[in-house]
């Protein structure tokens, strides 16, 4: 039988803490990686959708925050999700392919940015903007450089726009949630919240899933 729901979760570690947690009965539900990354995640997320085709799919990990959008060790949802890294330059010199004048992907008309389902979240578990780089940020100075870019965003991840992408290419509502784990740019593991992130992605992520 199809399932209605497809979870899709980027690595290993995020998956193991996901199955720890005392989940409801879920029904009709299936628990798939989709890979590290914007590369590994499209290319898995288009051949778990054309196998299984879900109704929803909700794609689930930690991410890095930025503090004045969210808190440590808590999870949101986002409404937008927007694409850094595909285009020309570095840096300041950075110009996304949409600002080039090409589209991602033109029959839809897909070019940096593309909406995402919030489901029955609350206020306040709504962040916003979500960011997906093809390299995570390694300091306060990239962070600016691609907020300059891309404008405000709540938190930064690898795999979520490529994940749109295959849902949109197939039509298919997304959700994302995401723990935030660390904030955007500090590379110092010591500091972040890998578990307590990754439960509260799991727990909101349940809820939505029973609304």
């Amino acid at each position: 039988m199809m399932p209605r729901n497809l979870i899709l979760v980027p690595t290993d570690k995020e998956l193991a803490v996901l199955r720890s947690v005392n989940a409801p009965a879920l029904g009709d539900t299936r628990i798939e990686l989709c890979g590290f990354g914007p590369i590994a995640a499209a290319a898995r997320t288009a051949f778990l959708i054309g196998e299984w085709q879900p109704e929803n799919v909700f794609l689930i990990g930690v991410a890095g925050g930025i503090p004045a959008h969210t808190q440590l060790s808590q999870a949101y949802v986002f409404d937008e999700v927007v694409c850094y890294g595909v285009g020309a330059g570095t840096g300041a010199a950075f110009q996304s392919a949409q600002v080039m004048g090409w589209l991602q992907w033109p029959t839809l008309q897909i070019g940096d940015r593309l909406a995402l389902r919030v489901g029955a979240a609350l206020a306040k578990q709504i962040a916003g903007v979500l960011l997906s780089s093809t390299t995570a940020s390694a300091s306060a100075d990239e962070v600016r450089a691609k907020a300059v870019t891309c404008g405000d965003f709540a938190a930064e991840d690898m795999e979520g726009f490529s994940v749109a992408l295959a849902c949109a290419l197939q039509s298919r509502p997304l959700t994302i949630v995401r723990g935030i784990s660390n904030c955007v740019g500090d590379r110092d593991h010591s500091r972040w919240r890998f578990q307590d992130a990754m439960v509260s992605a799991s727990q909101l992520a349940f809820q939505l899933l029973q609304d």
